[in-house]
């Protein structure tokens, strides 16, 4: 397949941040950016799913991420049509026939909080029918992985309080999503990677959040073998991780880093006397980390 045009945040777009007006510690005068959240609501054909909270750029493919990471579709279901109205705030995605969890599914609401990515379904005994490819994580990618996503312009440089994560092929970035939660940064990549037919045999995952559970197993889902974060663990994400066979990296900043699954993916194949340390710039906006 010819290697898709990367996908990049776009901290211009007036709609995502907006300039406010407080004072510092001592007492001056400062002007900032900040991200905006807007609601969007989410429709299975009639069926009126969730609401989320979101900075409100690629709708279909986060209404799409949500469904498939939530096991609501499948990845080999038909779409016949994905429509979004901006005024409305409201994203419908359409099948030729009724989906099975529609007749079961209750309204929820999600805020921006972490810990609520995950509201439907029984994702556990999904996991059952993953398997994930042997593949491997060269250190040379994944250095040179950093230096590019921590230099690429983004609403987290821009403006903090968001998650950026990236979907990676060996030291390329293809496609970088950010939101409020990293839930709906990583079903934004999911819907993408459905309506571009890319699989995830042969792809990284790099996310700025944490490596939860609810990480491991929307990475899992989509078939990508390696998951790599600047921020740290979770008990029950490494413990998934070790079960399903995905290669778990954590703390990646600068020269370091630490694998706590499935480290026999990786090749040390870079001298790290050529790595330079984290910019002061990027370890300054540290939103992403929380």
């Amino acid at each position: 397949m010819t290697q898709a045009p990367l996908v990049l945040p776009d901290p211009a777009d007036p709609r995502l941040t907006r300039r406010v007006v407080g004072v510092d510690q001592t007492g001056a005068r400062v002007e900032t950016s900040v991200v905006v959240e807007r609601p969007l609501t989410l429709y299975l054909n009639a069926r009126e799913i969730v609401t989320m909270m979101t900075i409100g750029d690629h709708p279909e493919e986060l209404a799409l991420g949500y469904l498939l990471n939530q096991a609501m579709l499948k990845p080999t279901d038909i779409v016949d049509a994905v429509d979004y109205d901006d005024d409305l705030g409201v994203v419908v995605v359409r099948t030729p026939a009724e989906t099975n969890f529609e007749t079961k599914l209750k309204k929820k609401t999600l805020t921006s909080g972490c810990a609520q990515g995950t509201a439907f379904g029984d994702l556990m005994e999904a996991l059952d029918e993953v398997r994930l490819p042997r593949a491997e994580l060269r250190t040379s990618w994944l250095y040179r992985l950093a230096h590019a996503i921590n230099t690429t312009p983004s609403l987290y440089l821009e403006a903090g309080a968001i998650h950026g994560c990236v979907l990676c092929r060996r030291d390329r970035p293809l496609v970088y999503m950010e939101d409020v939660g990293r839930h709906n940064a990583v079903d934004k990549i999911a819907g993408w990677m459905f309506r571009n037919g890319e699989s995830g045999g042969d792809k990284i995952f790099y996310t700025t959040g944490r490596l939860t559970s609810e990480m491991v197993i929307k990475t899992a889902r989509m078939g990508i073998p390696i998951l790599v974060s600047r921020s740290g663990f979770t008990a029950w994400g490494v413990e998934l991780a070790n079960k399903l066979g995905l290669t778990l990296i954590g703390r990646a900043k600068g020269k370091r880093f630490v694998a706590l699954a499935g480290a026999e993916r990786i090749v040390f194949d870079q001298d790290l006397a050529y790595v330079e340390e984290e910019s002061a710039r990027h370890r300054r906006k540290g939103a992403g980390d929380e």
